[in-house]
């Protein structure tokens, strides 16, 4: 008898193992997911747009006395608000952007001192415009763009002595003066065609002789500093997909 259910249990295991070979059936074939898509900005393009911020412009003035000597009359700083647009064309290759760009701004720098030559009159000035014609180099990070600029500047500029006792104007002059640029920005592209940028320049534009209307000559020192926030507007590439 104990045979017998022995053999029973061995009969019966045997049976078994193949039922479970059977229920441990090979799963089912999945597809693979596809690869990851990652959107790539494309700077490249024309671009126009507008910009707005804050500017100073340090003048130091020295008088041509007669016989050529030059004697210190002081310095200010002409500071004010400025507005205007720009207008370029970027070539990107890879992560680097290259480009280049015309920038022309109404300005409204305007400060002045009280000469040091007996403190009769006071020397005012005034930035009312300045030009930017500039290359640049940038590094993207996608849609986020650092770069570079540097080039041409141009500026207008006006000057008046004024008799401190009534304010009378006796004197004035105006002038167009070029010089060089240097700068920086960050801009970021929020849709594929539209970016805002914030920009700091420094112009460097050197010493100039200015002659009034009353005959009198200045040599007039100056530079200046700029900060603006700009938005563009580029018609080049769409956003790429780069697996």
């Amino acid at each position: 008898m104990k045979k017998f259910l022995l053999g029973s249990v061995a009969l019966i295991a045997l049976g078994a193992a193949p039922a479970m070979a059977a229920d441990l059936a090979a799963r089912p074939y999945t597809k693979a997911p596809p690869p990851m898509i990652v959107a790539i900005y494309d700077w490249s393009g024309f671009y126009i747009g507008a910009n707005g911020g804050w500017g100073t412009s340090r003048k130091s003035w020295d008088f041509y006395a007669p016989g050529a000597l030059l004697l210190s009359e002081g310095s200010h700083d002409a500071s004010g608000a400025t507005a205007g647009g720009q207008v370029g064309y970027n070539w990107q290759m890879g992560s680097w952007v290259f480009g280049v760009e015309a920038q022309g701004n109404w300005a409204d720098f305007k400060g002045s001192n009280v000469t040091l030559l007996g403190g009769l009159f006071d020397n005012h000035s005034k930035v009312e415009a300045f030009g930017l014609f500039t290359g640049r180099v940038g590094y993207a990070w996608n849609n986020a763009l650092l770069y570079a600029k540097g080039g041409a500047a141009v500026v207008n500029d006006k000057y008046e002595f004024v008799r401190r006792a009534d304010g009378l104007v006796t004197g004035t002059a105006s002038e167009t003066r070029w010089g060089a640029s240097v700068g920086a920005g960050l801009e970021y592209g929020f849709t594929p065609n539209w970016s805002f940028a914030v920009e700091y320049n420094h112009l460097f534009l050197d010493k100039k002789d200015v002659t009034f209307t009353n005959t009198a000559v200045e040599r007039i020192k100056q530079d200046a500093d700029i900060v603006t926030a700009r938005i563009n507007y580029r018609w080049g590439g769409p956003v790429v997909a780069k697996y």
